[in-house]
């Protein structure tokens, strides 16, 4: 009940934080009847679950909300099955921050989210963890290729998933490499009765915020983005969100970080050239 309780003062602080006016740190303890120390907590817990929680100059927080995304509504009886689905979930689940990462709490009856949360692609997450913690083989069932424009069952070694849950790090027996699968492209996933047999070759290098994996060479860059940039940004690659800081005093924000290949950030400055200044690239 413990796991229960705190689940749901996390959403109820996602809810409270989105409505205007910004709170202090005593109004959120107060309304989540808990001690100042505890909601510093919880606010830190919404930083690490990928929440763009800001402070403004009277020290009170609030998460930013671009009202131009388009949201998704529940039906009710959707509505409860996601409810029953975060209070069973126990605190090892590897899903659990997965599936906070993409709710928001806005009333009694409907969760709003800016992703949609499918079942088969819940189901495919929940075997390939299964596998991963058993270190069977599986058959990634209809994988759809986007560079070589083919759909075929792959059989692969499953090791890790990167960050918010998008790809697995997995080694495919067939090519003999490690490779990352996209899970939205998954069909389905067939657990093997049949443990790890390489073990050896198995590699772990997580790509970076625009999902490439490194290479020969990483590339600094530095960026000032104007709102609209920065809402963008975390919209289409939420990976760079802690990369991002306010700039005092302005309305606008600084990226810098390391990225694997400069294609992706040079198509977004492109598309936004009024919004961003390039420092470094």
């Amino acid at each position: 009940m413990h796991n229960q309780h705190k689940i749901l003062r996390v959403l109820q602080l996602i809810s409270l934080l989105q409505q205007t006016p910004p709170k202090s740190v005593q109004h959120i303890a107060s309304i989540l009847d808990t001690t100042h120390r505890t909601a510093y907590r919880y606010l830190d817990l919404l930083r690490e679950l990928g929440f763009d929680l800001q402070r403004d100059h009277n020290n009170k927080y609030f998460i930013i909300h671009n009202e131009e995304i388009a949201q998704v509504h529940f039906n009710s009886d959707e509505t409860d099955f996601l409810r029953q689905l975060i209070l069973t979930t126990g605190k090892d689940s590897q899903l659990k921050d997965a599936v906070l990462r993409k709710i928001y709490l806005t009333s009694e009856t409907t969760i709003i989210g800016n992703h949609l949360l499918k079942a088969h692609i819940g189901k495919i997450a929940e075997n390939l963890c299964e596998a991963i913690i058993c270190k069977l083989q599986v058959k990634l069932k209809n994988y759809h290729s986007l560079n070589g424009e083919t759909i075929s069952d792959r059989i692969v070694e499953p090791l890790a998933f990167t960050d918010n849950y998008s790809s697995l790090i997995a080694y495919e027996i067939g090519s003999k490499k490690n490779k990352y699968f996209n899970i939205q492209r998954i069909n389905s996933v067939e657990i093997l009765d049949k443990s790890w047999a390489h073990a050896a070759e198995h590699q772990i290098e997580l790509p970076d915020a625009f999902g490439f994996a490194p290479g020969d060479e990483s590339h600094a860059i530095q960026l000032v983005l104007s709102m609209k940039a920065y809402l963008l940004i975390k919209e289409e690659y939420p990976l760079c969100g802690p990369f991002i800081k306010p700039i005092p005093k302005s309305n606008k924000y600084e990226l810098k970080m390391n990225v694997n290949d400069l294609k992706p950030i040079n198509r977004f400055i492109e598309g936004l050239k009024d919004e961003i200044e390039v420092i470094h690239l």
